[in-house]
This record gives C-alpha cells, structure tokens and sequence, in this order.
C-alpha cells in the first residue's frame, strides 16, 4: 500500500515539475529521480520531499521558489490529497485524506498472509551461510544472536521474492578437532582408569563425557591403552558425528532449518582447495616466499598478504576458506551473504581480496559481523567458555524462556549494535515482556472476533465495510502504519536490518492497545462496528505476517 502511495506522489511530483519546466518557472533539461521521506513529525504530513532543495543549484533559481512552482501544478483535489503544502527551506508536504489510508485495509485483508512480500527479488539466487559453528560442543546462547538473524534474515528474502539456499559450513578439520578427539580418547581412557592425565587444552564440558561413554558402550574396552593415529581417527570422527547431530537437533528445536551442510573436510578430499589455490595462481596472486605460499591480498585492500600453504606443506584455515566461496560461486548464486560473530571482523579484507582477484562481481560477496551478547541473570553477567566447560546452551535457553521470548530478545538490536540479553525480563509474562505485550495484542483481537460472532455479526463481510467511517485519530494512525509494512519489509531484507521488523510490530501494537482502551470496537452501530472489525482485523493479520518472518507464533489465546 505505501508503496503504491509513494508511486503515486511521485508520478505526481514529476508531472508537476514537467509542467514547471513547460511554463519557464523552472529551467531543467529534465525531470531528476524524486525522493520522498516520511517525517518524524506527523504535523509535516505524511509524506515530504525535498526536490526543490536538490534542483536549486541546477535551475538556479531558489528552493521555496521552485516548491511554489511544483506545488501550483498538482492537482490536491482528487482522491490522495488532503492538501499539499511548502514548508521552509524548501520542503513540500503532502496530507493524505482519510480515504486513501482506509484502502490499506482492503489491500491487507485481500492478501491475507501474503501482505508485506514482493518480487523485488525475482529470479535472483542467495546463499545465506550463518552459525556454521565448529561441531567441537553443544550450541550454546552465544550462537543463538546468529541463528536468529541468519533464520530471519533468509525469510524476509524469500518473502521479497529471492531463491534463498541456507547454509551450514562445518569446519571438521584442523586442530580443534584434533583437541576435541584427544578430550574424548581421554574420558574414554578415565571410564577405565580414572588417573588418566587430561590435555590442558582439552574440551572439559560433560558433553565430553557422554560422548566417551557412548563409544565405550558401542566398543567395550577395544581401545583402551590405544593412542595410535588410527585410535585418533576414530575418536575425531565418532565425535564430530555426535557434535554434528546434537547441533542438528538443537537448531531444529529451535525452529532453524538448513538446505544444505557443508564440510571443510570434503573440500579438500575433493580437490577443490588445490583446484581454488590453481586460480589465484593463474591470477597471478599467488608467490612463494621462505618455503611457503601467499596470497598478494595487500594489493587489493588487505592490510597484509596472507600464507595459503606453510613451510611445511600444511594448508591454512584461509586456503579452505577461499575453495568454500570458489564453489559458492560455481553453484551459480548470485550473492553470498556470510554472517559472522565479531571475532570474524578482521577476516572480512582477506576474503573481499578474494573475490576481487577471481573477477567476481564486487557485490558477490556481503559478509555481516554482528556485535556480541552479554547474558545477564538477576543483574550479574554470565560468563561463558566452550573449552572450559561453562556455558549455557542454546536448548536449555529455549526451554527456559521459550522459542518466542528468545528469537525476538535476539532480534531487538541492529546486528552491529552490543545486545544485552535479560533472562529475568525475559521470563515476565506481563507488558514488560515485548513479546508478551504483542502476542497479548493479536491474542485479544481473535478474542473481539468471537465476541462479534457471538453478537451476530459476520466476519466474511470485513470486505464490504465502509471504510470512510473510521476517522478518529487513533484509526487513521493505526492505518496509516498498517501501510508501512511492504516497506519496513524491503528494508529489512536490502539493507540486512532485520530489527526492524521487532520494532514495527511494537509500534502497531502499541497504536492498537491505545485505540482499543479509548473505542468501542463492537456496538449497537453495526455498519461502525463492520468498519472497526474490518481495521482490527487487518491489524491481527499484519502482526501475524510480522511474527511469521521472525518464526514466532501468533497465539489466538493466551
């Protein structure tokens, strides 16, 4: 709806300049692309432009002039406008009239679950790879701001219409899970022999345990006293198929599903991180240097070139990295986006060096760095290691809190903002609570549709209402940002800004509680009650589309 809106005024804007120019009060060659804004001030209308201000250098002529000029050549007296007014230093401010916000309704009701999405991504492939923890434990809270965003994030682009493929990289190479194998070979080695020495950098979790004492209850004593490169292999892969599975069940309780998962190891048993090192040699961005081979990433943009492969013949983290997006790439996506902790922000220049000495598109290649979580619990941090065992894990939280109260805790910030997440607010089943607070809202509107019901009324007739009945302040503003959410939607899957959709449904709800404690929804004036039932109606499906893109249910009753 409020992108129909904006078409309209523009086309209107530009119409007006057109003629502006016919008439010589304005001297351009032609029209410029027109902007509109939406002020924080509702008393400077529902929309502004500040054209005027832009054409003043090349017509040479004065913004308020050039705003008389435009503002002469629109028609105000049809159905969009209520006026159309110039405001210093050069602004132009529309006033929609009551009617053309109504018809947001209709367009709501009529699109149902589909209201808020588009095809502004049509026939464009996106590959969405987010957690891709290292299977070495349990996904704890800290993982879950990733999981949040990267889940989110791949619904609102399927919403605007993009071919989304989410996916998980496991990185089950390399010296953490050689660690992680030794720490299971020496609990295996302790359920027989208690005085058994433990590595000092070893994985000290019960999870640990548990999947030392699995082997032991599948194998017996076979390897006890056994410490060969065989042992090693079995014990790493017994445990990354564990660590793999739990991760799994854990972001499927979590409501987080993957197309596709990815091993670091199958890279390099395929060939494809030779393959990756071959085509930045044929770039002529590789060179050898004291026994080893680097990547020239200080010529495009890195503040270092980087060792792909070391003295002694060994691969770098960053070799199987830069094979990962070469075979990205060649699965035909259009765009990759990496979504990253903050520990990942100096990565970000290698691998932009990357794609820019394949030739890739510049904008092949988007990785996000989201800031960290402190986790606070009756006003006391939380401190958390993985190696040492202490943490909470990412289950464990969805089962205290819920899956609601934890996906929207995580999605109240921008990614590149310090989230504080509550446990004690979080818990509260009151208003204090965000979630609470909304899911109340849709709640009690499935409840005013049965209380009409029960008087009679018949909701299939939403439709027919008239809409020209709802003129309080409160309705027109409740409409007014009904008409947003095409636009709240766009925005938070262009520019990556998920939080805005959390923040969107807070202000409706907010809009609706206010309303709903002042009016009568339901009363003896049928067609006003049709009217009324028709708005909150199309609150309740907006707040579910909303909640739908975060994957947090819209309860009928609390």
């Amino acid at each position: 709806m409020e992108k129909e809106i904006e078409s309209k005024i523009k086309a209107k804007i530009a119409g007006a300049i057109e003629k502006a120019i016919e008439d010589g009060s304005v001297r351009l060659d032609a029209v410029p692309e027109i902007r509109l804004e939406t002020p924080n001030n509702p008393e400077h209308g529902d929309y502004a432009t500040n054209v005027s201000l832009q054409l003043a250098r090349l017509a040479r002529t004065a913004p308020m002039k050039i705003a008389d000029a435009v503002v002469r050549h629109i028609e105000v007296s049809d159905e969009l406008f209520e006026k159309v007014v110039v405001a210093a230093p050069g602004f132009i401010n529309f006033y929609l009239k009551d009617r053309a916000v109504a018809a947001v309704i209709s367009q709501v009701l009529s699109a149902g679950d589909t209201y808020g999405s588009s095809r502004i991504g049509a026939g464009k492939r996106v590959n969405v790879e987010f957690v891709s923890s290292n299977p070495t434990g349990p996904l704890t809270i800290g993982h879950g701001r990733q999981a949040t965003l990267g889940d989110v994030l791949s619904n609102c682009l399927t919403f605007c219409g993009y071919d989304v493929t989410r996916e998980y990289y496991y990185n089950d190479a390399g010296k953490q899970m050689d660690m992680l194998a030794r720490s299971v070979h020496a609990r295996y080695q302790q359920l027989f022999d208690p005085s058994s020495a433990f590595p000092d950098e070893g994985y000290q979790g019960d999870y640990i345990r548990d999947v030392a004492e699995d082997i032991r209850k599948q194998e017996g004593d076979k390897y006890v006293g056994k410490d060969d490169q065989a042992t090693i292999d079995f014990f790493r892969q017994f445990a990354v198929r564990e660590m793999i599975a739990l991760i799994d069940r854990d972001l499927k309780y979590y409501g987080v599903r993957f197309d596709m998962w990815s091993l670091e190891s199958a890279l390099y048993s395929e060939g494809k991180v030779e393959r990756a090192l071959k085509l930045l040699e044929e770039h002529g961005f590789l060179y050898e240097q004291e026994g080893a081979l680097w990547f020239r990433s200080s010529a495009l943009g890195d503040e270092k070139d980087r060792v792909v492969r070391r003295s002694n013949g060994a691969l770098t983290y960053f070799a199987g990295d830069i094979a990962y997006h070469v075979d990205k790439h060649e699965r035909g996506f259009d765009r990759a986006i990496d979504i990253w902790g903050a520990d990942h922000h100096g990565y970000v220049p290698r691998m932009m060096a990357v794609i820019k000495a394949l030739g890739y598109p510049d904008d092949f290649l988007e990785c996000i760095v989201h800031q960290m979580v402190s986790f606070v619990r009756d006003g006391k941090e939380i401190k958390m290691s993985t190696r040492a065992g202490q943490f909470v894990t990412l289950y464990d939280l969805v089962h205290e809190v819920g899956l609601p109260v934890t996906r929207f805790f995580f999605l109240m910030r921008s990614y590149d903002s310090h989230l504080v997440f509550d446990f004690d607010l979080a818990k509260k089943e009151s208003s204090e609570n965000p979630v609470y607070y909304i899911q109340y809202a849709h709640a009690r509107i499935s409840s005013i549709n049965k209380h009409a019901e029960s008087k009679g009324f018949d909701l299939d007739r939403n439709r027919e209402a008239d809409l020209s009945l709802l003129k309080e302040p409160e309705e027109v503003d409740l409409m007014k940002y009904l008409s947003k959410f095409p636009s709240v939607v766009e925005a938070a899957a262009e520019k990556r800004e998920v939080h805005r959709i959390p923040a969107f449904i807070l202000e409706v709800v907010g809009l609706f509680h206010a309303y709903y404690n002042k009016h009568i929804v339901v009363s003896d004036n049928e067609q006003l009650s049709l009217a009324r039932l028709a708005l909150v109606e199309a609150v309740r499906q907006v707040v579910k589309n909303a909640l739908h893109l975060l994957g947090i249910e819209a309860p009928e009753r609390m």
